[in-house]
Order: C-alpha cells, then structure tokens, then sequence
C-alpha cells in the first residue's frame, strides 16, 4: 500500500485546519501557502473533503474553509481513506476484488491480518493527536 499525494495532503491540511480553528472560515490560499501546496491542487482535495462532511466551505469574502467537526472526531484512517479509496495492501483484499482462490489462499490470513493491522494504526490517531505533534514539532 502507497498512500497517494493526495492522500498525504488532504491529512496535512486538515491538520492545519486544526492547527488553526477558531469557528472561522480559513482562506484557501493561505492554507496551501502553508503547507506549500498548489491552490488548484488544493481546491481539488478541498472539493473531495467538503462533498464527503469533512469540512465546511464558504465563498466570497470571509470565505474559506473550517472543520466541519472537532479534530478529536476525524482519524487519520478516516481522511486517508476518503482519499484513496482502500488501504488494501493487496489487490485481492480491495473490495469486490477477490481472486477465484482466496477460500484456498494460504497466504490470505497473513493479508488479512495486515489490513487489519494497517486499519487499526491508523485509526488510533486523531488529527487533534496529529495537530498536537504538529505544534509540539515547531516549538
């Protein structure tokens, strides 16, 4: 399993979401200055993540984007997910894509296990629990 630039992105800005919450929109540019993102870039992630709830937008002057919830109610897995779809780390794992052997597959169990493991990491981490680190890194 890779995690897609996008992916990696759409974590580092919620986390600057988090970063910076105060109930106010944040501005798209300012955003992508500080994660050093394209703005076209970003404004396709930031459409993904705002169609999916995760996030609140607002055009116009003021405009931006916010948190649609508190950072203690996203986990990593949740956002990485929304991103890439599946955190597979085999193709016969994904959804709706299993090989004609996989009731026969002795290396199956040891996949499963993976993904479960892969899941439940990510899972465990909030992105208040990212945020914190963040900003405990800059200090």
């Amino acid at each position: 399993m890779t995690v897609s630039t996008k992916g990696r992105y759409a974590l580092r800005v919620m986390v600057d979401l988090a970063e910076h919450a105060s109930g106010d929109f944040i501005p798209l540019r300012a955003i992508a200055e500080r994660q050093n993102i394209s703005q076209k870039y970003l404004e396709a992630i930031m459409t993904s993540l705002s169609k999916n709830g995760l996030v609140e937008g607002a055009h116009g002057k003021g405009g931006g984007y916010r948190l649609a919830r508190k950072p203690e109610d996203y986990t990593a897995e949740e956002i990485v997910r929304l991103c890439e779809g599946t955190l597979a780390p085999v193709g016969c794992m994904k959804d709706g894509e299993c090989c004609d052997r996989a009731d026969c597959c002795p290396t199956r169990p040891m996949w499963e296990g993976l993904d479960r493991t892969i899941n439940d990491y990510l899972r465990r981490w909030t992105l208040a629990d990212l945020a914190r680190g963040a900003q405990e890194a800059s200090r």
